[in-house]
């Protein structure tokens, strides 16, 4: 039977510069700097960064490839108890798959002010229609997760 979740916010910071590193190795291939990991029962379990150019998939966002693995890796498609940590606040797809997937808890960096949908442009986490709640922490390492996307923007932007 799982252990009830106890946050313990110092392995936050640990789990999301875990993302940062994985958001890094999705720059070095030209995809936008979004990493995840997902942990239960204190291991990561599934790791993942946006991948959708080099994949040729539009669902390859960090915390889809992430929670992909970690269903692989624990042979179960509900993932209870599980946090995920993401460096940009998730999108409408990535928050159903959250859902879905029974994750218990959502930590993100940066918020993502155009399409972000735990805080920024709805709080898709809270509505009365879904089957299972969410609990979302934003802003862990936020500077830190901010200025990789800026980073990599700004560079896109004098290549052109």
């Amino acid at each position: 039977m799982r252990q009830p979740l106890i946050i313990d916010r110092s392995q936050d910071q640990h789990f999301m510069r875990e993302a940062l590193a994985l958001a890094a190795e999705g720059a070095a291939l030209g995809e936008v700097p979004v990493g995840a990991v997902l942990v239960q029962d204190g291991q990561i379990v599934g790791r993942g960064f946006n991948c959708p150019i080099s994949t040729h998939d539009p669902s390859a966002h960090a915390e889809m490839v992430a929670i992909r693995a970690a269903a692989q890796a624990v042979d179960n498609y509900r993932l209870p108890g599980s946090t995920l940590y993401v460096t940009l606040e998730p999108c409408s797809m990535c928050a159903g798959l959250i859902v879905h997937a029974r994750v218990q808890r959502v930590v993100y960096g940066a918020t993502e002010p155009k399409a972000g949908v735990a805080l920024s442009r709805g709080q898709f986490f809270s509505q009365e229609f879904l089957n299972h709640r969410v609990l979302i922490e934003g802003g862990v390492l936020a500077d830190e997760c901010g200025a990789v996307l800026s980073a990599f923007f700004k560079a896109r932007r004098e290549q052109r």
